[in-house]
């Protein structure tokens, strides 16, 4: 099973608002699919969290080291693009190109071998993963009649973030979490500031005050309190804090997962499939965050296919229990063909035919895709 093209797919029409300083609108293309293509006809799909601009200049410098490759060895093919990056911008576009690529590789793996993705990283340890509705932060009955309606679709465990957290003062910020805890009951509420945006104001001294707060309020766990590169404020405010700290969606590769590891800044890592270098890196950062005591929990707000890899990725790690889902988003409710259905416990099965063990909906790729040849390609 021989690469023979790799092929984009960009998305717009329905990109949801996330929570940026510079605010997303609804064409901005900001996740794109990876198709990749073999001479025994399977296809793979992969997704990056990047514009399809930077993932198709990415592809011109690495499609000629995998066109003609086995398709069959996603580790060796996407070491060697990291391995090959150092002068062309590893860790940035590239990587999150190649992120992309090797979800696409393992999907490939599945297929050939007709198995799901996730008993190919290892083995399953489970078969459902719980979902988290993850919520942009609003004004308290907007929030609050959001997160009932989600309750009712069955969800049991929420997470709010962004909007005004840390931005105004600490009457808004505990007003917000009062609301949602009221809104949820007593299910699991995580708080997310949002501190990769740019210019986050928080600080350290925020970042105890807060935790303070949010303890009271039983969260479980209080994410991106600072800005994404603070590794020695992340280490004293986990030090100090009585919520677990979590962080680490924008960071990409291994590597650069390590010294905050290693240094105890997390007591949750976060990896993003779709940019941190795909299911193969996530695998290797949730190995060394177990050997620490540290969870994985994926961050997830991205696509369909994005989704699908974190639900194998769950399957296959001892300790994460837990998958991120982005609520009201066209590109994970409607990119795949069938939907997502919670089950009477609030759970997500891990899909279990072979390779990711999804399909895209052609009507999806239609009305959001910008390749219209893409959906007669997969």
């Amino acid at each position: 099973m021989l690469i023979t093209r790799i092929e984009t797919c960009g998305l717009r029409g329905a990109t949801p608002e996330g929570g940026w300083s510079n605010e997303l609108r609804p064409d901005d293309v900001v996740h794109t699919l990876v198709a990749v293509h073999t001479d025994s006809g399977h296809v793979g799909i992969g997704s990056a969290f990047t514009t399809e601009g930077l993932v198709r200049a990415a592809l011109e410098l690495l499609s000629p080291q995998l066109v003609g490759q086995s398709a069959l060895e996603a580790e060796r093919l996407t070491e060697t693009l990291h391995q090959s990056a150092f002068w062309m911008g590893r860790g940035g576009a590239l990587t999150h190109a190649t992120s992309a690529i090797d979800i696409a590789l393992w999907d490939l793996a599945g297929q050939a071998s007709n198995q799901p993705v996730g008993r190919l990283l290892g083995g399953r340890y489970r078969d459902r993963v719980r979902p988290y509705a993850s919520v942009l932060m609003d004004e308290a009955p907007v929030m609050a009649e959001n997160l009932e309606s989600l309750v009712e679709q069955g969800f049991t465990a929420f997470k709010i973030g962004w909007w005004k957290f840390g931005r105004v003062d600490s009457a808004t910020d505990e007003r917000t979490v009062a609301a949602a805890r009221e809104a949820v009951g007593e299910r699991l509420l995580a708080v997310d500031a949002g501190g990769s945006e740019a210019f986050f104001p928080g600080g350290l001294s925020w970042a105890r005050r807060t935790a303070d707060m949010l303890a009271a309020y039983d969260v479980a766990w209080f994410e991106e309190a600072l800005a994404p590169d603070d590794l020695d404020g992340f280490v004293a405010l986990r030090a100090y804090s009585k919520v677990p700290i979590s962080g680490g969606e924008v960071l990409t590769r291994r590597q650069t997962f390590a010294p905050f590891i290693a240094a105890g800044a997390f007591d949750i890592v976060q990896p993003d499939t779709t940019k941190g270098g795909g299911l193969s890196e996530s695998r290797r950062i949730g190995w060394a965050a177990q050997d620490h005591g540290v969870r994985l929990v994926p961050h997830g707000w991205n696509t369909g296919v994005g989704l699908a890899a974190d639900l194998h990725l769950a399957s296959a790690l001892a300790g994460t229990d837990l998958v991120e889902y982005k609520t009201g988003a066209a590109y994970i409710d409607e990119l795949v063909a069938g939907g997502w259905t919670l089950d009477a416990d609030g759970m997500l099965g891990v899909p279990d035919s072979a390779g990711l063990g999804i399909s895209l909906n052609p009507d999806a790729l239609a009305a959001y895709g910008t390749n219209p040849d893409f959906a007669v390609a997969v």
